[in-house]
């Protein structure tokens, strides 16, 4: 039987388009998923035991404000040695607006190194396990030798009880490279679709954590590009990079929907092909 978890709203977490950012769905994710911890035995390992691997969240309607929370399901998928899978559903008023997985591996912060389950550890996550239903592959791509640049630094804010940057607010880094989408000067991608009266929507996103992003004074780098174009949909995939050691911390491939302002999807606008032609993206 799934794990029911209760997440409040917050009128802070809507956005401009007026409903909840996407972003914020993988807050709700992690809200759960620290809820389900500490109703049983493995509490003790949001301590200092547990790191995400990845995230794939497929956004399946429009979540709006209410003074009701939203309601999570979480599911035990696979129980590795050293690692497990989580799925989710999110609902609201019985609508299902997401559903997503998680991988997470228990991890040793002092030692710095992942670290085994105990005995005790695995059998309460296998006595969980089920059968998860697979979300489709969005393929595997790399940011090529051109790319669209964003450059930014981490909030002290954006910091957990690890001391390192949460693995929602990565979500937040990527989105803010996408908004600066645009090939030539001029408006950015969100001020022109909204002369344009069009709305992006974001359908998929699949996050990797490849290293731990820290608050320091220096920028970090996102580096954007396009895999593949539909006709009224766009694959993107975008990097996190460490400029002063030319690593790759965090990879996102993200679905992007273009709609008009009801959300019907309508033809990707111009400056989309553009995008596609200045930035390609290449497979790994």
């Amino acid at each position: 039987m799934s794990f029911v978890s209760s997440v409040p709203l917050r009128w802070v977490d809507v956005d401009a388009q007026g409903h909840v950012n996407n972003a914020l769905i993988a807050d709700y994710l992690q809200e759960a998923r620290v809820d389900w911890l500490q109703s049983g035995a493995n509490a003790h390992l949001l301590g200092d035991s547990t790191m995400v691997v990845s995230h794939q969240v497929e956004y399946l309607g429009p979540v709006f404000f209410a003074t009701t929370p939203v309601q999570v399901l979480v599911d035990v998928g696979v129980v590795g040695a050293a690692r497990f899978v989580l799925g989710y559903r999110v609902l609201q008023d019985d609508r299902l607006v997401a559903k997503a997985r998680s991988t997470l591996c228990l991890y040793d912060y002092r030692a710095a190194r992942i670290r085994r389950m105990t005995g005790a550890e695995r059998e309460w996550f296998a006595a969980q396990s089920v059968e998860l239903e697979p979300l489709r592959s969005l393929g595997q791509w790399r940011v090529g030798a051109d790319a669209s640049e964003h450059r930014f630094t981490v909030r002290w804010s954006d910091q957990d009880a690890y001391r390192h940057v949460n693995n929602v607010r990565v979500f937040d880094y990527f989105a803010e490279a996408r908004v600066r989408l645009t090939p030539e000067p001029g408006p950015d991608r969100m001020t022109q679709a909204a002369a344009d009266q069009l709305t992006w929507m974001v359908a998929r996103q699949d996050v990797d954590y490849l290293g731990q992003i820290v608050q320091r004074r220096e920028e970090y780098l996102v580096r954007t590009a396009v895999a593949g174009l539909g006709r009224t949909s766009a694959t993107l995939v975008a990097e996190v990079q460490d400029p002063t050691e030319g690593r790759v911390l965090a990879r996102a491939h993200t679905v992007l929907v273009s709609g008009d302002l009801q959300g019907r999807p309508v033809p990707l606008p111009q400056v989309m092909h553009d995008s596609a032609a200045a930035w390609p993206a290449v497979k790994a």
